[in-house]
Formats: structure tokens, C-alpha cells, sequence
């Protein structure tokens, strides 16, 4: 299922969380040029607590960590005035605050790789069903949460973690490797081919010291992808799709906020004029509605597959104070070139 969604070969079974997934993906860049380089870099759009657990896992191995624009041509300039001693490049798709500006995404990964770096994205499954997969932007590395795939919040956690790559990095990824093979009467059977982060096998050799994955996790995710199937999935993202475009239209056309991302899949990150925050979050909370403070005049809403009609009708009032908006008799269709761009 990963493989068909990140359009990577290769996938293993599983990690602990997206950060942790990230901090692995650096510590490959690394490790793969022999420590060499010593510099990896992160867009700024990444999410705060991914960052947070990459430079902790930096620090131990002397790697710096730049946090550079990298969907923006200044960001671009700026890559290549250290490329020389960069290892690899993580961006998150899409952003931490809902944007899905991509144009800059394939330069990214051909500067790295012309340092023969690795280029890897953080992604969400859910939103590649309908974009494009990190294969077509030339990662080298795919990784996040497969919460979204019928794993409850947590209050955080736990929640397994993706990692997808190409097989020439087989035997320096973490994680376990699925293979086939035969049992005793010749029939095919899968077992653990590979368990490279172990520290019982080879232990000097060992490439991670992070032994626990969510192997419960994974196989519920992998569970609700078959339940729903292919079609299935297209149909919960697009119906998420077009509740995030209804309450963005509602809010550009009928109050004064702003909305900071010009493209989304889920999430909005709202710009407010008038109102402060900690007003907004209040009004939410009336209708049992969590939303996240950015700033004390940002704020940002995501939607999954839990949210319905009413829950719309209200965070419609939140953000416009229009009590008496009624819900369409059709979503919003996919908008025209968002697959593409």
C-alpha cells in the first residue's frame, strides 16, 4: 500500500512516529556519504515537532540542521550556497500550514542528488491519492504517520510511522524487511528478511538505535486501506477536500480574514483581521470544536474523514459569525490542475 501511494519501491514495517521517521531519513543522508557532508537541510514549512525531533537525533552525530524557504527561489539561492556540504534535503508535503506549493519540490531534489545527496518528503497517505506521489518529484525518501488510516488521535500517540525508499538503500534503512520466500512444502510465505536496525544482529553495524515500531498500528492502517480500497480512499480524500474548500470559500467570500495557503488538501491557516486568536478558539470550543494557534491572529483547521455537515455549518459561524448557512447539495469537485501542481 505504501509503495503504490509513494510510488517508492521498497517499504518497511514500521516506525515509531513521522519525527522519528524524519530523524532516520537525515541520519541515512548522512551515513550514506560517509559523514562527509555534515550539513542537512529542512524547509520551514515542516511541522515544528518533526524538526524538533531531527535536530535532537543531529546532535549526537555532529550533523548542522538549516531550515531554508525551499519553496521559494530565495530558498533555492540559498541551497545552492551551501550545497557543496549539504548530505540531503527534507520538505514536507503537504506543508505544515496546508499549503501545497510544490513548483520548487523537483529543482530541490535534482540540486541534492547533483551532490549526490538524498532528497526525502514527509507526506501524508491520504492526500496521494489524489497528487502526485514523492516518486514523480524525484524523492529518494517518502515517510510519515499512517494515523490517518483508521488509527485514533491518542491524545499524540502512538501512532507507526511509514518509511519508503529505493532498493539501493536496502541495507541502510531501519527498520524490518518483508520478503518472500518458501516454507517446507514449497509454497510461497512472507517472513522477516531483514531487521537492519536490530541491536541483536550485528549490533556494531546496527543502523539505528531505535528498536520499538508500531507493527498494531501498521497492520490497522494497512486493514482500513483494504476495507475501503482504492476507490474508497479517493472518495474519503476528496470528500475532506471539499469540506476544507467550502469553509475557505466561506471565509474569503463572507468575513475579513485571510487565507494564508493558496492551495490545500486539508488544512487552512487562517490570517484574521479583526478578531484575535483566543476569541476565535473560544467560539469553537462552544461547539466542542478544537483549533490550533498558530500566533495570537492565526489560527489553523484541519478536517478528516470524522468531520460532518454540522460541524461545517458551525466552524462557518466561527469564522464568519453567518449563523443560517446552509450546507450544498454537492461538494466541490477536485479544482482544476490541483492533481498536477
Amino acid at each position: 500500500m505504501v509503495s503504490s501511494l509513494t510510488g517508492l519501491p521498497m517499504a518497511n514495517a514500521s516506525l515509531l512516529d513521522e519525527g522519528t521517521a524524519a530523524g532516520e531519513a537525515m541520519s541515512l543522508s548522512f551515513h550514506n556519504l560517509k559523514g562527509k557532508k555534515t550539513k542537512y537541510v529542512v524547509d520551514t514549512d515542516l511541522h515544528p515537532q518533526t524538526l524538533n525531533v531531527i535536530q535532537s537525533r543531529a546532535t549526537n552525530l555532529n550533523v548542522e540542521i538549516i531550515q531554508l524557504p525551499l519553496s521559494t527561489n530565495e530558498g533555492i539561492d540559498q541551497l545552492k550556497e551551501i550545497l557543496s556540504d549539504v548530505c540531503g534535503a527534507l520538505v514536507q508535503y503537504p506543508a505544515t500550514d496546508g499549503s501545497l506549493s510544490v513548483d520548487n519540490f523537483q529543482k530541490v531534489g535534482e540540486l541534492v542528488h547533483s551532490n549526490k545527496g538524498l532528497f526525502a518528503m514527509a507526506t501524508d497517505l491520504l492526500a496521494l491519492t489524489l497528487l502526485k506521489s514523492p516518486a514523480e518529484f524525484g524523492a529518494d525518501v517518502a515517510l510519515g504517520t499512517t494515523q490517518r488510516f483508521g488509527v485514533p488521535f491518542g491524545y499524540g500517540g502512538p501512532h507507526a510511522a511509514f518509511f519508503a525508499t529505493n532498493l539501493k538503500y536496502l541495507r541502510k534503512i531501519p527498520g524490518r524487511i518483508v520478503g518472500l520466500s518458501k516454507d517446507r512444502l514449497g509454497k510461497p510465505a512472507l517472513r522477516l528478511a531483514l531487521q537492519t536496525r536490530e541491536q541483536h544482529i550485528r549490533r556494531e553495524k546496527a543502523t539505528s538505535n531505535i528498536c520499538t515500531s508500531q507493527a498494531l498500528l501498521a497492520n490497522m492502517s494497512a486493514m482500513y486501506a483494504v476495507y475501503h480500497g482504492p476507490k474508497g480512499l479517493k472518495n474519503i480524500a476528496a470528500r475532506v477536500y471539499g469540506y476544507t474548500t467550502i469553509l475557505a470559500d466561506q471565509i474569503k467570500n463572507n468575513s475579513n480574514h485571510e487565507i494564508s495557503n493558496g492551495k490545500w488538501f486539508d488544512t487552512l491557516t487562517v490570517k484574521l483581521n479583526g478578531e484575535l486568536a483566543d476569541e476565535i478558539l473560544a467560539k469553537a470550543l462552544k461547539f466542542n470544536i478544537n483549533l490550533y494557534k498558530v500566533d495570537a491572529e492565526t489560527v489553523s483547521i484541519s478536517f478528516d474523514e470524522t468531520v460532518n455537515e454540522q460541524d461545517l455549518v458551525s466552524l462557518v459561524e466561527v469564522f464568519t459569525g453567518n449563523a443560517s448557512f446552509k450546507f450544498p447539495e454537492q461538494l466541490p469537485t477536485i479544482a482544476e490542475g490541483f492533481i498536477e501542481n
